[in-house]
């Protein structure tokens, strides 16, 4: 599992376009089918203390007195914007839309 966990998230980190779970499949040659990668977002389970403490070791070995981290995963409803090669339409869990 944890090596299609580390497969999967730096697919996400580089990629720059539209990631899928499908499009992971079809980078491996199909060596990581898009059900397991399915199948393991299922299985993971996690709020912030859990992420806190997969990540708390490798902030500790890079942090600085003077440094903060900052994460943001909100999306702004933007209900007018124009689609185009970076901007495209995102469910709203918040509205069901």
């Amino acid at each position: 599992m944890q090596t299609t966990l580390d497969l999967y998230t730096d697919y996400l980190l580089s990629s720059f376009g539209q990631t899928t779970a499908t499009g992971l499949s079809r980078l491996t040659d199909g060596a990581v089918g898009h059900d397991a990668v399915t199948d393991l977002l299922n299985r993971l389970q996690g709020n912030n203390r859990t992420l806190w403490q997969y990540v708390k070791p490798l902030i500790r070995q890079i942090q600085e007195s003077d440094g903060v981290l900052l994460t943001d995963d909100s999306i702004a409803h933007k209900p007018h914007s124009d689609e185009n090669g970076l901007i495209t339409t995102h469910y709203d869990h918040s509205s069901g839309q």
